[in-house]
């Protein structure tokens, strides 16, 4: 990684929510990008199918609790991005293309696979869905035994926490080490740095 300076124009960044989501798999990297727009400029849109809240409440377990997050804009309105489920797909077939970067957090990655995007990269998902994660699409080279992986301008990662990695791993490439340093020093979070490092692998036996 190397200490770039900060690019001049504006980041325009765009956060795919869908009902039932982890919420620190959401909270966790926006939480990095909310400090780092105290001195980047940063422009950010929370995107979904329609504008109604979105709660991390499992559709699947009505008893559990959660939160709710109001979206900016749907896959149909949503502004151009430096970036139901065959919505998000279609949006991210759609709109990968004229993306500097993508980045995933824990099964993510299965949406953007099941995209096709994945196809011939390697890439990473949550640990305790591996098999699940990795048997929805052959033809993309899935890396168990990784916090996170980087593949061009793909960038996945391991489950829920490692979002928090893989974000300020982002900031360190993109906008220099001593930024990303300083960010997780503010929300006093003690960071994976060495991406080949995952022990919830070894915890799933993978």
């Amino acid at each position: 990684m190397s200490d770039n300076p900060s690019p001049k124009a504006s980041l325009r960044i765009g956060v795919v929510l869908f009902p039932g989501f982890q919420a620190l798999d959401a909270f966790g990297p926006l939480d990095c990008i909310n400090v780092l727009s105290r001195t980047e400029s940063i422009t950010l849109s929370l995107l979904s199918t329609t504008l109604d809240p979105v709660s991390t409440q499992s559709p699947d377990i009505p008893t559990t609790t959660g939160q709710s997050i109001l979206p900016t804009h749907t896959f149909a309105t949503a502004p151009p991005l430096d970036p139901p489920v065959t919505e998000a797909i279609a949006f991210i077939q759609r709109t990968y293309p004229t993306l500097q970067y993508l980045i995933t957090v824990c099964t993510g990655s299965g949406l953007v696979a099941r995209a096709g995007v994945l196809d011939g990269k390697r890439a990473t998902s949550n640990k305790m869905v591996w098999r699940e994660m990795s048997a929805l699409r052959a033809e993309v080279e899935w890396v168990a035994r990784a916090r996170w992986v980087v593949d061009g301008n793909i960038w996945t990662s391991s489950g829920v926490s490692a979002g928090i990695d893989v974000t300020l791993a982002w900031i360190g490439e993109v906008f220099g080490k001593e930024k990303a340093k300083g960010i997780a020093d503010w929300i006093e979070y003690s960071r994976h740095e060495d991406p080949d490092v995952d022990p919830f692998a070894e915890l799933y036996g993978l």
